[in-house]
Parts: C-alpha cells; structure tokens; sequence
C-alpha cells in the first residue's frame, strides 16, 4: 500500500523541526519571472531607442568622445592590467567559478538556497544580455579595440553584467553568513562591487564598450541579483501548509 506525506508533516533540518515545503510557483512568478520579464523589456527597448532613435543625439556623441579620451590615454602599463582585468569575467571564468560555489554552497550549507541564487542571478542576467546584444546590433566604440570582437553587439556590456551577478552575488550570500562580524560584512560588499566596477572600466578602456553599455550592464547584474536575492534568498519561495515561508 502507497502513502503520501501530509502537507504538514515536519521535516528534521539541522535538528529543527520545519513544516514540509515545496515551491510557490505563484510567488516565483510573481516576485521573480515577472521582474525579469519587466528588465528584459526595459534592456531591448533601450537598445533599440540607441541605435534606432538617438544615433545622432548628444547622448551617442558623448558615448563616442568619451570612448576617443579614453583611448587616448592607454599605455603598455594599463593595458596589461585591464587584460587580466577583463579576463576575471570571460566567460569560461564565471561559468566555472558558478559550478565550483554552487558546489561548495551546497555542501557548506547543507542547503540548495544560496546555490539557487547565484545560478539563476548568473543565469538570468546572462539570458537578457544574449536577447538584447542579437536584437539591438550596437556597434562598438570607434576606437582601436584591444581585445578580438565577440560576435554579440556592444550593448549592453556581458562582461559588466556577469561581474556583477557572480561577484556580488558571490558576496551577498557570504554576507548572509556572516551577520554577527559587520565590518567584514561591508569589507565582502565593497569586494563585490569593486571587482565588477573594474571590469566596466577595462572594457571601457580597451575600447570593447561605450559608457552607455557599461553601465547599463552593471545595473543588470545588480538587478537580477536583487531579484533572485528576494525570490531565492531571503525570502524563498517555498510553501509551508499553505502559507508562504519567510
């Protein structure tokens, strides 16, 4: 004879007793795939407003002038920094480095909840940006580019977004774990945010993306990880007898 487990039967986690959970698709609809819908949106349709509509504005002239300055100032010293810079979020980079702490997450916490996040907030960003690049066909900056031309378009910046999902993603659930010590919690903050700060600012320098591109990239990767952070972080989207746990 087969039997199910009630809806409220508890379940030992870490010696607690907690009522049985499963997904809230709703909630994840609600509080995670409508929000990503929404930023994906917003990102196609400024790509297309830049190249379709602003081309010969100031905005796009500036983009352009800042980019000559910034080329105009490069050195041998600068341009080996910004390479390894640059490098930190290649692709093959952040793919491995995803697996190697969704793993470690996994095992350290004995739980898929900060796996989860960083996955999808990595994921996510990485989704959007392919959909917006192969639809807003951006040209890059007209300056001498440093690095070989990837076949995706200048908008918005991949390498800022995903530095920015993975980076201070990775430190906002370090952060989680480390409540009780303050300073090292804003140390983790700063760290996450400054490594993506400085990968906007090699593809910047090395003539890959316009300023438009690059920030637009970082407020991506912070806005999925926001997202994912109140969809899988904080705040689960996990039923227990029929209420939404917290």
């Amino acid at each position: 004879m087969v039997t199910t487990r009630p809806a409220e039967t508890p379940v030992t986690v870490r010696g607690h007793q907690r009522p049985w959970q499963r997904v809230d698709y709703k909630e994840v609809g609600r509080r995670v795939l409508l929000p990503l819908l929404a930023l994906l949106i917003a990102t196609l349709g400024t790509g297309l407003l830049l190249v379709n509509v602003l081309g010969d504005t100031w905005l796009i002239e500036r983009d352009e002038a800042v980019s000559r300055e910034v080329a105009g100032e490069r050195s041998p010293f600068w341009n080996g920094v910004t390479d390894v810079v640059s490098s930190f979020s290649d692709t093959p980079v952040i793919v491995v480095a995803t697996a190697i702490f969704a793993i470690g997450f996994r095992i350290a916490y004995k739980r898929w909840r900060e796996s989860v996040f960083l996955i999808f907030a990595v994921w996510s960003q990485s989704l959007i940006f392919l959909a917006s690049t192969v639809v807003s066909q951006r040209p890059r900056p007209e300056v001498a580019h440093l690095d070989p031309a990837p076949p995706t378009s200048s908008w918005p910046s991949g390498h800022t977004s995903a530095g920015v999902a993975f980076y201070f993603g990775l430190a906002t659930v370090l952060t989680l774990h480390t409540h009780r010590h303050a300073i090292l919690r804003w140390v983790l903050l700063a760290i996450g945010l400054a490594v993506p700060l400085a990968i906007a600012g090699a593809r910047l320098y090395r003539g890959m993306h316009h300023l438009t591109d690059v920030s637009w990239g970082f407020m991506l990767g912070a806005a999925c990880v926001a997202i994912l952070a109140g969809g899988a972080l904080y705040r689960p989207a996990l039923k227990a007898s029929g209420r939404v746990s917290t």
